[in-house]
């Protein structure tokens, strides 16, 4: 056995004996959701499946909701390490600031099919088709739930909903009254502070005003230089709750500011003025948000929701960027006669973009507005009362680039008895193209090798150049999806789901005719192109088993397993991450069990341990590691911390940024202290 490992070992043995020396009692307390029985977490209400409230173990669809109780005991201290307990989502960090987040595979910096909303809000980047995760954050623990839905969700979500939908969903303003304040620090999370004031505007309408900032340091390449990719942020906003009646408002906005930077391949440094490759920017935005909910009845409501958001990046000479949104949605659900429930919506959604060229994109034209209207209808069927539920319905969606789109869905719950449930669902979803993909044009010389193009004897250099595709068309998936829960007693359940993903019209690349360039000095020139020549064939399943052993002990476990079948141009068959070399640019097994174990009512300690399967394009074995947090509360309102995050090596390869061309990195162990104090 490794030093490295016997010595983590015998450190959280230590932690766990000092731990016991302390107990004086089983329970804990301010804990909502460990003291749930397995039962009453079951019945937990959730939204994000199909936009109206239902109890979790009655859901068609694979879910899995990750309370803030989880959140807080893991020790995660950013939204996408907190979604690495969820099962089918694959999270890998590429540098301090970045990270490729996906379910269900197709992983990347920009991963393409996953529809991520804060509140609803829809964070989905029209840009590049994807989530740019370091924008995404929010007061920790403000965090009501995270509700993550595995496998295409478009009839409720719209376009791009084709994997799945991650669903942030923040406390409401009257659950978080008083005053918080927490800070701390440590090895890589350098310092971070945080604070929360709550109060009463009158009797009908709360409030709350938050502020955090952190500092976080810098990773090294794999020759053990440092990245240069320190992470400095901040960030701020608000929410007020007024309720009269049957109607409840919503008014929430946040404003933040981003300092990061990295380094450059070493084939890309000629991209910088720089001649380390060392490159820093900065990003800042803002949102607001303001929602109307109506309850008429137990089965019949109205809702009406608009945000606006507004993001400037800058990271020279990667991109930069000023994307405005504007986004206005409308759903009413109401029954008819005695086994309907009809839910109808609507929903405009504004994209303005300005995008500046850099030596590494640029753009034509700079400047676009796109109009993304659609309007969804579903219906829940009772076929047997409490037993048999049949839910169909579609979306039509009409955007810029490919028209009009429809995205059926079909789902049939059987729920023979309190204990069992079996669910079945067959689902249509598309993948809009990205303003990058029909107006860019990218240099891609950088990358060479990993696209087959690295021709060493050619007499002249090469310059390759990506060019986007007017005619680009939307992926298009078929999904089948099989799900069974058991509950086996009120302290312990199971949940496994497999499933049969058939992908037509993927992005794929080819390639022009070389050609020699007109001016000094002579290079050639190889022109890519785009089309949607690829497919792909996926299959596999998720489990994930929840067990309190004790009261004081809760044991959760998920597995997840997923094979990736591309067809691809030959050429690129075994080289391009995003087409070709798919099944080899994500990790087929991933495994997390967590422990979380109240040792008495001031002491806590929480175990979690992860295995993610190698990523052989890149060269990345597969890694396992362990994060422990030992929580310490002397009173009522104040909670000591210590956290070890990454603890069964000094530092480990995780993922390589597929579109940016950045030094690979290494993410070190890491250590840090807090405190939180609430009056």
């Amino acid at each position: 056995m490794p030093k490295n490992l016997i010595l983590n070992l015998s450190i959280l043995i230590l932690l766990g004996c000092f731990a016991k020396l302390n107990i004086a009692g089983s329970h804990s307390v301010d804990n909502q959701f460990l003291n749930l029985s397995i039962d009453e977490l079951m019945n937990v209400k959730v939204t994000t499946a199909s936009r109206t409230p239902q109890k979790l173990s009655q859901v068609a669809s694979a879910i899995f909701v990750i309370t803030q109780d989880d959140i807080r005991r893991s020790g995660a201290t950013s939204i996408p390490d907190a979604l690495r307990m969820a099962p089918g989502v694959n999270v890998e960090r590429v540098g301090t600031d970045k990270w490729a987040v996906s379910i269900r595979g197709f992983n990347g910096l920009y991963a393409n099919k996953l529809q991520v909303l804060m509140d609803g809000r829809s964070v989905y980047s029209p840009v590049f088709s994807g989530v740019i995760w370091e924008q995404q954050d929010t007061l920790i623990e403000d965090i009501e739930r995270i509700e993550v839905i595995r496998g295409p969700a478009a009839t409720s979500w719209g376009s791009n909903a084709i994997n799945g939908v991650i669903n942030i969903i923040t406390k409401g303003a009257a659950d978080t009254q008083g005053t918080l304040f927490t800070a701390g620090g440590g090895s890589f999370e350098h310092g971070f502070v945080g604070a929360r004031y709550g109060g009463m505007v009158n009797e009908e309408t709360p409030f709350r005003v938050y502020a955090k900032g952190f500092t976080r340091g810098q990773t090294q390449s794999l020759s053990g230089e440092n990245a240069n990719d320190q992470w400095h942020s901040a960030r701020g906003g608000f929410r007020f709750d007024h309720n009269r009646g049957i109607d409840q408002f919503t008014l929430q906005g946040d404003y933040f500011s981003n300092f990061s930077g990295s380094t450059l391949e070493k084939d890309a440094i000629y991209l910088s003025t720089n001649p380390t490759g060392q490159i820093s920017g900065r990003s800042e935005g803002g949102n607001v948000r303001f929602r109307w909910d109506r309850s008429i009845s137990e089965q019949s409501s109205f809702m009406l929701q608009v945000y606006y958001d507004r993001t400037l990046a800058n990271l020279q000479p990667i991109g930069k960027f000023d994307a405005e949104s504007f986004d206005i949605d409308m759903q009413y659900r109401f029954p008819l006669f005695d086994r309907h429930n009809l839910t109808w919506g609507a929903n405009y959604r504004l994209y303005h973009n300005t995008l500046a060229d850099t030596n590494l994109v640029t753009f034509s034209p700079r400047v676009r507005t796109n109009h993304l209207p659609s309007t969804f209808i579903r219906d829940d069927i009772t076929l047997i009362p409490d037993r048999l539920l049949f839910t169909i319905g579609s979306r039509f969606e009409h955007n810029d680039f490919t028209g009009m789109e429809i995205q059926p869905n079909a789902r049939l719950m059987w729920t023979p008895n309190t204990e069992n449930s079996i669910w079945m669902a067959v689902s249509r979803a598309v993948r809009t193209p990205s303003r990058g993909e029909i107006d860019g044009k990218i240099d891609v010389t950088p990358s060479l090798s990993a696209a087959g193009l690295n021709l060493p004897n050619l007499p002249f250099p090469i310059t390759a150049t990506l060019f986007g595709n007017n005619k680009f068309n939307s992926e298009k998936l078929i999904a089948y999806e099989l799900g069974y829960r058991y509950q086996f007693s009120p302290q312990a359940s199971i949940d496994m789901t497999g499933f049969i993903n058939d992908y037509s019209q993927l992005r794929d690349l080819s390639f022009g005719a070389l050609s020699l360039s007109t001016g000094l000095p002579i290079q050639l020139l190889q022109p890519v192109m785009l089309n949607n020549q690829g497919s792909a064939l996926t299959y596999g399943y998720e489990t994930s088993i929840d067990w309190k052993p004790r009261d004081n002990w809760r044991l959760q476990g998920n597995y997840s397993f997923i094979n990736i079948d591309f067809s691809s141009n030959s050429f690129l068959s075994s080289t391009n991450p995003t087409a070709g070399g798919l099944k080899k640019a994500n990790p087929q097994h991933l495994l997390s069990v967590r422990s979380n174990y109240d040792l008495s009512e001031k002491l806590q300690f929480n175990l979690w341990l992860r295995y993610t399967s190698g990523v052989s394009i890149y060269n990345i074995p597969g890694y396992a590691t362990m994060d422990a947090k030992l929580v310490y509360r002397p009173t009522k309102n104040t909670e000591l911390f210590v956290v070890g995050q990454n603890l069964f090596s000094q530092n480990h390869r995780e993922y390589v940024s597929d579109f940016i061309p950045i030094v690979p990195v290494v993410i070190p162990r890491g250590i840090y202290a807090g405190a939180q104090w609430r009056f």
